[in-house]
């Protein structure tokens, strides 16, 4: 074999092995980034569109994408029927439309949908959470695999935390409010009612289910964080409450307080910090807490800084070191020192915002409530490299897969890049 060709093929071999999944609620760890290369900067709701197919029902779910499937959720006939749709990543081609559970519409705000968990996928089997609670297990194929509907959610918004799935076992937070009489308890009153569930994803059966304490309520999602003594702990928020969890039996190892009901955005982790942000009442701040510092009630120990200005309620944070990223829901992006939660800079985008932001290639993308996404440079100095609109509305964060964009509108699914792309 000539050096050339020799050449060639080691570089498609590292560009195929580059190839990047991402399997879940913003990417391969739920941070929000990319290590993919070639992703789009430039496009409008014409321009480098590989494709753009209809999604019909309502769902505020992210799309997700394993090898060649794009998976979406959504929620048919008043929300009644939820489903699972399956594309076909290289031209848009609707392989399925599964109902994978018929449901009660209950009780949820009007930004929230009876569909808006982001399901999960291990390349087996796509996991699935709908309003009223129910998980269902699908595979590739579409057909239905396992269902549970041993833990039904009633919450004051509605359920909107996605699936995270790591080791094997399916992981939800589960942070509604009471049915009762009293419907501020849960939601305004702290209660015990909160817990986070882990189930089998092979059979949907509970691996371990652990109660939260006092906590009101929450929509994030928990993330995954290799402790630097052994095993692996569930990271999540609740209204109150940051606590962390032995992924494999389910102990809650510590609690540390952070103010604030209606939690949305997820934590963000990185270096052995977590870093939240979200919720309504007045006392709420961006904080960043140190992990694996001790065990039992921490109180505020932990608290590493605390920054009130730029504090998103809904969308995530983004942590590219040694930077932290946030928009706030009416439009201002703020760059932190993730070290100090010192303000780098603050600038203030068009729109107003809902998706997390995502980045690849030392790139923010921020993606507006109007389907306009703003791309600025991640660095120390506020430089937007381009602005693209498709002009459709949004609340879905977007995925980056194989050197393509997905983006999930009310009524569309559009695929950003090469058309044509056939990367494996």
């Amino acid at each position: 074999m000539s050096v050339t060709a020799s050449t060639i093929l080691s570089v498609l071999f590292a560009a195929a092995c580059f190839a990047e999944n991402w399997p879940r609620f913003r990417g391969p760890n739920g941070q929000g980034g990319s290590a993919e290369q070639d992703v789009p900067l430039h496009w409008s709701a014409t321009e480098n569109v590989s494709w753009r197919a209809e999604v019909p029902g309502v769902g505020w779910s992210s799309p997700i994408v394993w090898g060649n499937h794009v998976f979406v959720t959504t929620a048919t006939e008043g929300g009644e029927s939820g489903r699972v749709l399956a594309f076909d990543r290289r031209n848009g081609r609707l392989l399925w439309n599964r109902e994978a559970v018929r449901q009660r519409p209950g009780h949820k705000e009007k930004r929230n949908s009876y569909a808006s968990p982001t399901p999960a996928t291990d390349g087996k089997n796509v996991y699935a959470c709908f309003g009223d609670g129910t998980v269902a297990a699908l595979d590739f194929s579409g057909r239905i695999v396992w269902t549970n509907r041993d833990y039904p959610f009633y919450g004051q918004h509605g359920i909107a935390t996605s699936l995270a799935l790591h080791d094997g076992v399916l992981i939800m937070a589960r942070d509604g409010s009471s049915q009762g009489e009293d419907k501020k308890l849960g939601w305004q009153i702290p209660w015990d009612g909160g817990f986070v569930l882990a189930l089998e994803a092979s059979t949907g059966k509970q691996r371990w289910k652990t109660g939260r304490g006092a906590s009101r309520i929450s929509h994030g999602t928990p993330a995954i964080w290799n402790a630097a003594t052994g095993g692996w702990q569930v990271i999540s928020e609740a209204g109150d409450v940051l606590q962390g969890f032995d992924g494999r039996t389910g102990e809650r190892l510590w609690t540390s307080e952070v103010i604030g009901e209606g939690k949305v955005p997820s934590v963000t982790l990185g270096d052995g910090v977590a870093f939240t942000s979200g919720g309504w009442g007045g006392k709420e701040s961006i904080k960043a807490f140190r992990l694996g510092a001790g065990r039992g009630d921490r109180k505020g120990l932990d608290l590493v800084w605390e920054q009130r200005r730029g504090m998103p309620k809904v969308p995530s944070l983004l942590y590219l070191k040694p930077f932290l990223f946030a928009i706030t829901d009416a439009g201002i992006a703020t760059c932190l020192d993730a070290a100090t939660g010192t303000i780098v800079w603050q600038q203030r985008l068009e729109g107003t915002y809902s998706a997390s932001p995502v980045a690849a290639e030392g790139r923010v993308y921020f993606l507006s409530d109007d389907g306009a996404t703003t791309v600025i440079e991640a660095g120390r100095e506020f430089r937007v490299l381009a602005r693209n609109a498709i002009g459709e509305p949004v609340q879905a964060s977007p995925a980056i897969s194989q050197n393509q964009i997905f983006l999930r509108t009310d009524k569309h699914l559009f695929a950003i890049g090469v058309k044509g792309n056939t990367r494996k």
